[in-house]
């Protein structure tokens, strides 16, 4: 049976220095995320080649939990500071179709 709420989210930064900036403001606010009980995997990924993109996988226990974690002040700092470094932004939900974990809870 499917579980979780989950989106991946492509970034696409401006600039080299725009990159190093947004990393800055992803690792201040991960601190925060880490205390989310419903954020399940919160992962942050540059893919190879592609230096001025992160891609983002964002797990969560359900869909009150994705909410419970865009209503937190340090989500929504995120948010409205991202902009500045962004040339572009794409999100994809996800539904699950089949699911393995080798993690305890998140057997899928």
């Amino acid at each position: 049976m499917p579980s979780g709420f989950a989106l991946t989210v492509r970034f696409t930064l401006r600039d080299a220095e725009a990159a190093q900036q947004f990393d800055e403001l992803v690792a201040r606010t991960a601190t925060g995320i880490r205390e989310e009980p419903g954020t399940l995997v919160y992962a942050v990924h540059e893919p190879v080649d592609e230096p001025l993109v992160r891609v983002f996988y964002e797990l969560y226990a359900d869909r009150a939990a994705f909410q419970a974690h865009e209503d937190q002040a340090h989500t929504k700092h995120f948010l409205a500071a991202r902009e500045q470094y962004l040339a572009n932004t794409e999100v994809m939900f996800l539904n699950e179709l089949e699911g393995l974990s080798k993690r305890p809870g998140l057997e899928g």
